[in-house]
């Protein structure tokens, strides 16, 4: 049996139809059903449904052998243990600085707002910028409007919401799409299943 740990949210419903596409199908309808674990059209493979930040924890110590998660998610984690074998080309966005229209830079220390506290901390320091990185877990738009910090760093899809909120996208650290990772020792232990997948894989994303 391999198992394939995906996060919630835009990255399933983007891998999804990828994964139907290799010939994996979730028995049960994961909009309906509250199970964790789904079986699959495939008698070897089946998906555990986890949060985003779990996926490279869950495929690091072997509790999945492979994972959909995104290259933020990845880089943040630190990723080095694992196999990262293909860029999967869904639910793309970009990671950004933002910050309040017209807001100058400030002169003194930058305080930046952020749930990617690693990556922020090594942008801003291959930049040589002094920033004080002040980690959030949600509703990143708050903290320029409030003085809470004079930026973010955070993902941009549409704009939409930075709009809404006055606030405007700036400097693009990376650009973003979602990775698959393999365990190494699963990598060896069933790299005969492994190895056929990822080829199956290979094969789907060539005909997109």
């Amino acid at each position: 049996m391999l198992t394939i740990a995906v996060s919630k949210g835009r990255i399933y419903e983007e891998a999804l139809p990828f994964l139907e596409e290799a010939g994996i199908t979730p028995t049960d309808d994961p909009e309906k059903s509250r199970k964790l674990i789904l079986s699959t059209t495939r008698d070897d493979v089946q998906l555990v449904i986890i949060r985003a930040t779990d996926v490279p924890t869950f495929v690091e110590y072997g509790a999945a052998d492979m994972g959909i998660a995104g290259k933020d998610i990845l880089l943040e984690h630190g990723a080095e243990s694992l196999y990262e074998p293909l860029d999967l080309g869904i639910a793309k966005c970009r990671l950004m600085t933002a910050a309040h229209k017209d807001a100058p830079v400030p002169k003194s220390r930058l305080r930046v707002a952020t749930k990617y506290v690693k990556i922020a901390q090594r942008y801003y320091a291959n930049l040589g910028i002094q920033a004080e990185i002040i980690k959030l877990y949600g509703s990143m738009e708050l903290a320029p409007l409030v003085g809470l910090a004079d930026c973010i760093v955070d993902l941009v899809d549409t704009g939409n919401t930075l709009r809404a909120n006055n606030l405007e996208p700036r400097e693009l650290i990376m650009n973003i799409s979602s990775r698959l990772v393999v365990n190494k020792a699963a990598m060896k232990m069933k790299n005969q299943a492994i190895a056929a997948l990822l080829e199956q894989f290979e094969l789907t994303l060539a005909k997109r």
